[in-house]
């Protein structure tokens, strides 16, 4: 049977009626950042939920020492420098305050001990535009090494940190605090391990994560709100609702290594 033109018409309206009554799902910053972590990182820690609330309770301690007081819901990252765990942790904290695990994969923190080395800092930092980003080159240094990754790769810098040398006299000087890539031949599989001189290697696919989905955006999605562009964003980046802005650094005091977080070369 043929339709006429108002036949058309009327299918038309129908069918954009139906589109505009289906249901639209909300992003569920835990289940739906769960499954993207699983789907995305090729590098996961599988944390027992007893082990989840002690680092829950590692970051609530210190945020209240640094007297940083939340009251979004956001995402936080935070960081294990324990020689025996070395694992980055992917938190989402509600407006109550209530902490939900996402995901957590190897990491590599600083190994004091040579000369330019230091043990990276504990604390809370925060990640703003005051100390921009920038992506990686991919350049290999004279040992061959790509230091920040891939060409690319995000190098989320958290400033200026006052931290003891890991040599020498020990004394207290500056030091660069960065979350970054490493090079995906030679050292990724050190991940789970103290390697770097003091800032923190996570995993590539961790990193492209964390990068597309502006996942500790907080102050850059905000600097673009008010009209300032930034070149270290993705244009294709899908930014989920409520980014975070801290990374936590704590040592949770290990006699040895459990099983869940195994040493390079045994997982």
């Amino acid at each position: 049977m043929l339709l006429t033109r108002h036949g058309f018409l009327w299918v038309f309206i129908t069918l954009v009626l139906a589109g505009l009554s289906s249901p639209v799902y909300p992003f569920d910053p835990v289940a739906d950042m769960s499954v993207l972590y699983r789907t995305h990182v090729d590098r996961r820690l599988d944390v027992p939920a007893v082990e989840v609330q002690r680092y829950a309770e590692l970051a609530t301690e210190a945020l209240v020492m640094a007297g940083v007081s939340l009251v979004q819901p956001q995402y936080l990252a935070v960081v294990d420098r324990d020689p025996e765990i070395q694992a980055f942790f992917l938190f989402w904290r509600s407006a109550q305050g209530e902490f939900q695990w996402v995901g957590a994969s190897p990491a590599s923190t600083g190994r004091p001990g040579s000369f330019d080395h230091f043990q990276t800092p504990l604390g809370v930092f925060d990640h703003t535009t005051e100390n921009p980003d920038f992506r990686a080159e991919g350049t290999r240094n004279s040992n061959g090494i790509r230091g920040y990754g891939a060409k690319g790769m995000r190098v989320y810098d958290f400033g200026w940190q006052h931290v003891p040398k890991g040599w020498g006299d020990g004394a207290v000087v500056d030091m660069r605090l960065q979350m970054h890539a490493t090079d995906p031949d030679l050292l990724e599989r050190r991940l789970g391990s103290a390697q770097s001189k003091g800032c923190i290697r996570i995993p590539a696919s961790l990193n492209r994560l964390l990068d597309h989905y502006g996942v500790l955006d907080a102050d850059y999605e905000q600097a673009l709100r008010n009209g300032r562009p930034l070149w270290v964003l993705d244009a294709q980046r899908e930014p989920v609702p409520y980014p975070g802005r801290y990374l936590i650094v704590v040592e949770s005091g290990r006699a040895d290594r459990p099983d869940w977080a195994p040493a390079p070369g045994r997982r």
